[in-house]
C-alpha cells in the first residue's frame, strides 16, 4: 500500500456537514451581539434598579469592560 492509496481511500467530508459549520458560525456571532446589547442595557441602568438586582455601580464597570467574546 503506498502513500498514494492510503489518501485517496480517505473518506471526504459529507456536503450536509457544510450547512452546519455555517449555523454554528451564526450562533456564535448571534451569542456575541446579544453579550454586547445586553452590556449596553446594563451600562444604562441606574442605582436603584441596580441594588435591586444586587449589583454595584462596580459590578457594572467591571463587566461592561470585558470584550464581547468573554462571558
Amino acid at each position: 500500500m503506498t502513500a498514494r492509496s492510503a489518501f485517496a481511500s480517505a473518506p471526504l467530508p459529507s456536503r450536509r456537514f457544510f450547512p452546519f459549520v455555517i449555523w454554528l458560525r451564526w450562533r456564535l456571532l448571534a451569542r456575541w451581539y446579544d453579550r454586547h446589547l445586553q452590556r449596553l442595557g446594563l451600562a444604562e441602568i441606574d442605582d436603584h434598579q441596580l441594588r435591586d438586582l444586587g449589583l454595584t455601580r462596580q459590578d457594572v464597570r467591571r463587566e461592561c469592560a470585558k470584550s464581547f467574546w468573554q462571558s
